[in-house]
């Protein structure tokens, strides 16, 4: 794009007053997305009010509009639900209501409002805005305001932002709290799983989505469910045969336990619900399985929000922000959403009609259209769990005569053994016979390989690091045992799961095709790295699990100083040379600083963040955060730096220092991780597919692929899954380091400068188009799950 960056110091908010609720039903992140209302506010030098308990408290007035400090948001990052209450208000839907409310805010000179909450309460705002010159007016003739006031405050700005643990409106991936409350129903799915084996039981777990099956489909997804009830997807005529079949299938075949996922709307095609309870009784009646029942109910709300959902309140804040300056009368009440990674606005009206629309597929019976209208990635999720949940009787597969090998080349990362599972049944659902390859490149030389079945993967998508095995190694110097190794086996396609090292020996591979045939066959990466630093994609699998570990760490840290006052806590990240985890963990965790390799800094920025922290301890925060990445400079370590501010900071605050190491690569992988993990692998196996078809020469009875493009590495680009050839990516990447060139994360960097109050300039040219919900592309696989 050559376009001139557009800096937003040339919006200034002086001389306007913003307002922020939350309204509806409570999701965590919300309190990420007050506090970036607030900063980004103040920070243009607007002046910023909460206003307490919703549209009841804009209603009521007196105490409920109150005008905020920078450090009224303070240590809110990490709470989840929101701070300045919620509450269903039954006077804002009255005219006289609304009078009340205008007249509220008039006398507070409020004209820009920026509301947080579900479709109920973006619609709410929306015909507030439209009556707004309406009820000013009326307020004149009542006398309450002076002519001057109507003409001085004459037009109403609305922005959205979409709180909803549901993720059930149309136009935006994720909606604030959905990842938060995947979090939730996965742990409690985790532990449950360990009850069940014990006892061999059934479980049947009733999830929240009243109207939506998201978090049922996405959650049955992630963790490999036997079968799924979800709204906008009833089962067919007598499902309860199919379902108790299968049940009784997967029990023959060993397998110890059963979980069956419910959405709490969850209906059968004649609209007739489907409980929790009746599957249950079905379940015992049938098959006689000791079966139980688990309605999760409000937990899904509670608890701390993920990195995911901080980091997406806090760009939606400060795009929220950036709208209202840029608003004008003629432009239409938006939303701020996320498309891909990319923050985007879209008419909430627009928004708002669409999806309503789903519901009255749905009431309609309409429900393919239903999926439809949810989108790209919904339809996605349904397709790729209806892919890999049922496997077809080995007569109805057809037989490709295909043999493929998996295997996982680097650091271990969450969400690995997730995209095996869905490697290994995607690819026999297609035909092919898969093969395990164990230990990497290393393994393949020394043979340790195998076939692997449908069951042998069961279980796989919650378990870390990596069940095959894996290994830094290159394959450079086995070239020759790993050529015996694929002819002894008949490997006619690779699928190498991991990191740079990955990369580097796809590289290598087909360099090598010259000199062994082996090798001209078509190869896929699926980048999976905590580091998140493999050129070709936004995302690697890990990098999000990391990210919450280095987040829930930073809250505890932060909490053991809210005893000590004054301390500063030095804590040191992986990730290489690439500083993604340092950064986006800084943005998650409410850091004051981040040192990344990728900005060099020197020793009077490190001055510039001591007097910085100086000052904060003479406010009511009295601690502070700086998180480095490992390999940000070799001079400036994380006992230089540790040692630098305790000198600095003599007599103002002490020093802790902190390096989180390993912790970073273990742990379960996050829902983010085991979908993005599930849905990119079976991508890259399908276009194995289509490459084995296209590259079998049947003169000669053998698979024969020499050219660029078919070795490839599969990435997220923006908003979309895009195949590159490796070998057009080298000149994207930075060999020496080990990390692309370019970095898209490098843009939300002066976000969280922003948010710690340092004076920075913002590039804002990708944001500010208004989009039409039509055109988007909802492939977005990203950023949502």
């Amino acid at each position: 794009m050559d376009h001139q960056p557009k800096f937003f110091e040339n919006l200034s908010g002086a001389g306007k007053a913003i307002a922020v609720l939350t309204s509806g039903g409570d999701a965590q992140g919300m309190n990420a997305a007050v506090r970036a209302v607030v900063r980004m506010g103040i920070y243009v030098n607007a002046k910023v009010y909460f206003i307490y308990e919703g549209y009841q408290g804009m209603v009521d007035g007196g105490d409920n509009i109150v005008e905020v400090s920078w450090e009224s948001v303070s240590s809110i990052l990490q709470v989840g639900g929101t701070v300045i209450g919620s509450a269903r208000c039954k006077s804002f839907r009255t005219r006289e209501g609304r009078l009340q409310a205008a007249c509220n805010l008039v006398q507070r000179g409020i004209t820009n409002l920026c509301v947080i909450g579900g479709d109920g309460s973006l619609t709410g705002a929306n015909l507030f805005r439209e009556e707004w010159s309406g009820l000013l007016e009326e307020l004149a003739q009542k006398g309450k305001i002076d002519a001057e006031a109507v003409k001085k405050y004459a037009y109403l700005n609305i922005v959205g932002m979409v709180g909803s643990i549901d993720n059930d409106f149309c136009g935006t991936d994720m909606t604030i709290g959905t990842d938060s409350a995947l979090h939730r129903i996965i742990e409690v799915v985790d532990a449950i799983m360990t009850t069940a084996q014990s006892h061999q039981r059934t479980f049947v777990l009733e999830v929240m989505g009243r109207h939506c099956g998201y978090l049922a489909l996405v959650s049955a997804l992630a963790c490999g469910a036997d079968w799924v009830f979800i709204p906008e997807y009833p089962p067919e005529e007598g499902w309860e045969d199919s379902m108790c079949v299968k049940l009784s299938e997967n029990r023959a075949r060993k397998k110890r336990l059963n979980i069956i996922i419910v959405a709490e709307g969850a209906i059968d095609c004649h609209n007739k619900p489907i409980t929790s309870e009746k599957v249950k009784d079905l379940v015992v009646q049938r098959l006689g399985f000791d079966t139980r029942v688990t309605i999760l109910g409000h937990v899904q709300r509670g608890g701390t929000p993920s990195a995911f959902d901080r980091i997406l309140a806090s760009r939606m804040g400060v795009e929220a922000v950036l709208a209202l300056l840029e608003a004008t009368p003629d432009t239409p009440a938006c939303v701020v959403s996320l498309s891909g990674n990319q923050a985007v606005r879209l008419p909430l009206m627009e928004c708002v009609q669409m999806t309503q629309e789903v519901q009255k597929a749905m009431d309609e019976g309409r429900f393919l259209e239903a999926v439809r209208l949810r989108g790209r990635s919904f339809e996605n999720n349904l397709n790729t769990y209806k892919l890999l949940s049922h496997k077809k009787p080995d007569a109805e597969l057809p037989k490709s005569n295909f043999n493929v090998a998996v295997l996982n080349v680097g650091a271990p990362a969450a969400g690995m053994n997730a995209a095996v599972r869905a490697a290994v049944r995607v690819g026999m659902t297609e035909g092919h016979k898969i093969f395990a390859v164990i230990d990497g490149f290393e393994g393949f030389a020394r043979g340790k390989i195998k076939e692997i079945s449908w069951g042998d993967v069961g279980g796989w998508t919650g378990q870390g690091g990596s069940i095959l095995g894996t290994k830094r190694t290159l394959p450079a110097k086995y070239l020759e045992k790993i050529a015996d190794q694929m002819r002894t086996n008949n490997i006619n396609a690779l699928m190498v799961i991991g990191g740079f090292e990955a990369y580097l020996g796809l590289l290598e591979l087909s360099a090598a095709r010259e000199k062994y045939d082996e090798f001209c066959v078509p190869m896929v990466m699926v980048p999976a790295t905590v580091s998140n630093n493999v050129p070709g994609s936004d995302f690697s699998i890990g990098a999000d699990t990391a990210l919450n570990t280095i987040t829930d760490t930073c809250d505890r840290i932060k909490q053991s100083a809210s005893g000590t006052k004054r301390r500063v806590f030095i804590i040191e990240t992986m990730g290489g040379y690439c500083g993604y985890l340092a950064n986006m963990g800084a943005l998650a965790a409410g850091a004051d600083a981040a040192y990344i390799f990728e900005e060099q800094f020197d020793i009077r920025e490190l001055q510039a963040n001591v007097e910085h922290l100086t000052e904060k301890m003479k406010t009511s925060i009295q601690r502070g955060l700086v998180l480095r990445n490992e390999n940000c400079n070799e001079n400036y370590t994380t006992d230089f730096i540790y040692q630098l501010y305790s000198e600095e900071g003599k007599g103002v605050f002490d020093c802790r220092k902190n390096v989180l190491g390993h912790m970073q690569q273990g742990g379960a992988p996050s829902p983010f991780d085991r979908n993005f993990g599930t849905k990119i692998s079976a991508k890259a196996m399908q276009w194995i597919s289509k490459k084995l078809k296209e590259t079998y020469r049947k003169e000669g009875g053998k698979v024969f692929a020499n050219t660029d493009d078919s070795v490839c590495l599969l990435g997220m680009r923006r908003r979309n899954l895009v195949f590159q050839p490796v070998a057009e990516l080298k000149s994207e990447t930075d060999f020496v380091h080990r990390i692309p060139k370019e970095q898209w994360w490098l843009k939300l960097r002066p976000l969280m400068k922003i948010l710690a109050k340092y004076k920075t300039s913002y590039d804002v040219s990708d944001s500010g188009q208004l989009e039409h919900v039509a055109m988007l592309p909802k492939e977005a696989e990203t950023g949502a799950i």
